[in-house]
């Protein structure tokens, strides 16, 4: 096989893990930017749950006070009515006030049961949702600091690949590596196999004595459909793996 087509084959190895690397890099930030968006989202809902119940707290606070201020009042009419000589109509106005605010005593207490009732559900599902986002959490920071030391072991790979890339296209016959070049931003793939007398990219057959110059491999030949550089891969016999086993024998 020609040096060019070596090159090439080897080139175009090179821009296929140099674009997964580069797909890579850029798609774990998007990854970490979209698990810690999750991990807001469920601390703003426990954020909402614990202003819920705090909100709660403080109602209950305000009905236990307003409670004690009602029997405040009721101590003290009782007191009124009792103390001294009152005529029937003030002792039925006295009365009045205290029923008034044994009704409002019993208004507060019924919200308070409510409230209560409402607060241990509410309870329950903080403490399960602390819990887990306290797991949460630890899974985020975990997969963050895999996704940044992925980054920084594919970006190390993504340099030493593009240097080699370089010292690949210096190697080259310009004239080839300007094809290549062109190629591969027209078609993404630049080069392609010829297989049973058909180009693998295209799939479209091949005329037989392009096939036959292809199967050389002595110079770079192009698909006359698609345009790609062809080479061509022999196939493996026994007598190649024989040979093989032999030499690895004559080694040790």
């Amino acid at each position: 096989m020609v040096p060019d087509l070596k090159l090439v084959i080897r080139l175009q190895d090179l821009d296929s893990r140099i674009r997964e690397l580069q797909r890579e890099i850029a798609t774990l930030p998007k990854h970490i930017a979209e698990i810690e968006k999750a991990l807001e989202g469920h601390l703003r809902k426990l954020e909402a749950d614990r202003a819920a119940l705090s909100a709660n707290q403080r109602e209950r606070r305000s009905l236990d006070e307003d409670i004690q201020e009602q029997e405040r009042k009721t101590s003290k009419f009782r007191d009124q009515m009792t103390g001294a000589k009152i005529t029937n109509e003030q002792y039925r106005a006295f009365q009045k006030e205290i029923d008034y605010c044994a009704k409002e005593i019993r208004k507060s207490e019924d919200r308070i049961l409510s409230l209560m009732e409402e607060s241990e559900p509410l309870e329950r599902t903080m403490k399960v949702a602390e819990l887990a986002l306290a797991k949460e959490k630890l899974k985020v920071e975990e997969e963050s600091e895999l996704a940044r030391a992925r980054t920084a072991e594919d970006e190390r790979l993504l340099k030493d690949l593009l240097t080699e890339r370089q010292s690949l296209v210096r190697e080259l016959t310009p004239a080839v590596s300007a094809a290549y070049e062109r190629i591969r931003s027209k078609r993404g793939v630049a080069v392609a196999e010829a297989v049973d007398g058909r180009c693998s990219a295209c799939h479209l057959a091949l005329r037989p004595q392009l096939f036959q110059e292809v199967r050389a491999n002595q110079q770079v030949m192009f698909c006359e459909n698609c345009g790609r550089i062809l080479y061509f891969n022999p196939p493996v016999t026994f007598e190649d793996i024989a040979a093989v086993q032999g030499d690895a024998g004559a080694q040790q």
